[in-house]
């Protein structure tokens, strides 16, 4: 009778071990990782060329042996971006609402009244923090910063780059010539990931890039 209840015990505790075991198994597991620069030309203002720098969050699946299972999907995900000297100050002394590539622009709205057009600016447009859902084996881009016309500095992009003045270059995420330290910050289901980067802008614009951090960079809190 011992024997019995102490199999049916144990055999309890295995089956717990082994379902939790499973659900962390199944949890997303998020990267960040550098994605090739991208160069675009347009026709004028606001600038003549462009080159993005970028980066990738994967949400990767699971390995081969439990390829029969499911990785759950990375729901909402969000964060910011903050850009640091090489002693790891923060530059602007605050966080950038990071922005997807894939999101919808927040380009002003167009109206009309009578026979006048006109533009509105819909402020809660740019503070409007866009959400992504990741599967497994499926990435999104993020924005980091961009460079335009062999101009020796660079800005952050985000929404707010759609109704800076002038337009593009936000005045307040203007980075000067140099190297810096990037922290990105993305957050999901109350978990977050953070992955630093460095930018390289004390070059010209066809070598203007992301690299990954050195094993020495920090940032400051």
């Amino acid at each position: 009778m011992g024997l019995t209840i102490f199999g049916a015990v144990l055999g309890s505790i295995i089956a717990a071990l082994i379902t939790i075991y499973i659900e962390v198994l199944r949890k997303p597991c998020l990267q960040l990782q550098v994605v090739p620069p991208v160069d675009m030309s347009f026709n004028g203002q606001p600038a003549n060329r462009m080159r993005s720098v970028r980066v990738r969050l994967i949400n990767r699946p699971l390995p081969r042996w439990v390829g029969w299972m499911y990785r759950n999907p990375a729901l909402q995900c969000h964060g910011n971006i903050t850009f640091h000297h090489l002693d790891g100050q923060n530059i602007f002394g605050r966080s950038m609402i990071l922005r997807w590539v894939r999101a919808p622009e927040p380009n002003p709205l167009r109206i009309q009244i009578g026979h006048e057009q006109g533009l509105v600016f819909d402020p809660v447009r740019i503070t409007h923090i866009q959400k992504m859902d990741i599967y497994p084996n499926e990435s999104e881009v993020i924005d980091i910063a961009a460079r335009f016309d062999n101009e020796p500095e660079c800005y952050g992009w985000s929404n707010e780059s759609y109704f800076s003045v002038p337009l593009w270059r936000t005045p307040s995420w203007r980075i000067e010539t140099g190297r810096y330290i990037v922290k990105v910050n993305v957050l999901s289901s109350g978990k977050t990931i953070s992955a630093l980067f460095r930018l390289i802008n004390d070059v010209g614009q066809t070598d203007f890039r992301l690299e990954d951090a050195l094993p020495t960079d920090s940032v400051r809190v």
